[in-house]
């Protein structure tokens, strides 16, 4: 019996987020030590199976509460489902599949709710796991977008192309979401995207909170109402955040890390001028900067990103983040 195994990697989005929902640039990278992984093999019926982030049984009504606020309500199982059914649809009129039933399931190791692509990643891997089994080719452009019509469409999950780009691609990767730039394929709205060699990159170090986590709908379904209605703030704020991405991009093709530094620095600066920001996460960034690294936010959650010039600058950046009980890993 075949077992088909894929993973997708947590991410962190290092300039330009959170424009790519609203046609802006961003460059990504990915963290290695985290990661979404399925296995699917062929069974008698379409099968999946929980994991043991899909719990129900508690030892108490207030370990029930208390996983609701870490973690939301939002299982893997869900994700999943929704996966399946838009594959199917997608293939629907392009790709015949075969009719043998499969069973599959996931772990991972992503922390939940702290801004590092844990659902996406599930979808990614998934779709990965899918394609395999059926032996369908989906372009590599088009993946992201699939991805993102899952949670969008099927799970009112709100959110851009970024992080399913860089999880799709597996690399570092520079993307641009404007007008100019983005174009159809099959049905679904791809952006222009461009991998990063690593070696371009600054020393990168990623940082979290496992209980200052919110789900991400919470930040973007508010960032989303206010630029739908033409909010100033927010609509000049998303212009800035792809000027700073592409200074970034031309900063790490000469070899400028400090550049790279001030604005990632820059890109924070922005999204706390137009946010009400939690200020257990903001302390995070003011920790880490005056260790002298760099620091924005990595996503929509409990974790920052950023960079570091040497060994005695993430010695004293560890030090201290671990002291207000952050977890702290290099990520190139």
């Amino acid at each position: 019996m075949e077992i088909i195994r894929r993973r997708a990697y947590a991410r962190a989005g290092l300039i330009g987020n959170p424009s790519d929902g609203y046609n802006g640039k961003t460059i990504a990278v990915l963290i290695p030590q985290y990661f979404a992984e399925v296995v699917l093999y062929e069974w008698e019926d379409l099968e999946i199976v929980p994991s043991q982030d899909d719990q129900s049984r508690f030892n108490s009504i207030q370990d029930l509460a208390t996983d609701v606020e870490l973690h939301g309500y939002y299982g893997g199982i869900r994700l999943i489902k929704a996966t399946i059914k838009k594959f199917l649809e997608y293939c629907l009129d392009r790709h015949p599949l075969h009719d043998r039933n499969f069973s599959i399931r996931y772990e991972s190791s992503i922390p939940r709710a702290v801004g590092l692509a844990g659902s996406s990643g599930i979808i990614v891997a998934t779709l990965r796991a899918l394609m395999a089994f059926y032996e369908i080719h989906i372009p590599l452009t088009v993946q992201p977008s699939l991805v993102l019509s899952v949670e969008r469409e099927e799970l009112g999950i709100q959110g851009g192309l970024q992080d399913r780009v860089v999880q799709c691609f597996g690399q570092p990767v520079y993307m641009d979401f404007s007008p100019a730039a983005m174009h159809e394929v099959h049905g679904l709205q791809c952006g222009k995207y461009e991998t990063i060699e690593p070696a371009q990159l600054p020393p990168l170090y990623i940082a979290f909170d496992p209980a200052a986590g919110q789900p991400t709908e919470v930040f973007h379904n508010n960032l989303r109402s206010r630029f739908d209605q033409g909010d100033a703030e927010v609509v000049n704020a998303m212009e800035k955040f792809a000027r700073l991405t592409l200074d970034a991009r031309a900063a790490m093709e000469t070899g400028d890390h400090q550049q790279v530094a001030t604005l990632i620095d820059a890109n924070f600066d922005t999204r706390q001028a137009i946010c009400q920001l939690p200020p257990s996460q903001v302390k995070m960034v003011e920790i880490a900067r005056s260790s002298g690294a760099s620091a924005k936010f990595a996503g929509s959650g409990g974790a920052i990103v950023g960079s570091y010039t040497d060994a005695t600058m993430l010695r004293d950046l560890i030090d201290k983040l671990a002291a207000i009980g952050c977890k702290v890993h290099t990520i190139n």
